[in-house]
């Protein structure tokens, strides 16, 4: 880990990472991390999900913190559903079932806070 250090920049100035094939349309910005930046705490990311796009539906052993900053979006925590926008935040336990789904024709935004690295409980 890199020792703390200020920071500030547009979220874009930060490399958008392609989540995947079990996340179609999903791209991810780690804009603060414990690599980069030294966080010794949390990891905050800007996940966006493009139209027609999901996350994958899964599990883990640590929490999310999410606020929405653009678009629509169905949420799913443990089989329920929610209905999401623009200044709605979501908090996911850990250990919950959960996946993120573009529910608009525009692309939908989120940050999403987790602990860093050595800070998530492994599976």
């Amino acid at each position: 880990m890199n020792e703390p250090k200020g920071k500030v920049c547009h979220y874009t100035e930060v490399d958008a990472e392609i989540f995947g094939d079990e996340a179609p349309g999903v791209t991810i910005r780690w804009v603060i991390d414990e690599e980069r930046d030294g966080a010794p705490t949390y990891a905050l990311r800007v996940i966006e999900v493009a139209s027609g796009g999901h996350t994958p539906d899964h599990t883990h052993p640590f929490e999310h913190e999410n606020f929405i900053i653009e678009g629509k979006g169905r949420v799913q925590i443990d089989g329920k559903w929610f209905e999401v926008g623009v200044g709605d935040v979501v908090f996911v336990p850990a250990g919950s079932q959960h996946t993120y789904v573009n529910a608009g024709d525009k692309p939908f935004k989120f940050l999403c806070g987790i602990p860093v690295s050595k800070l998530r409980p492994k599976n």
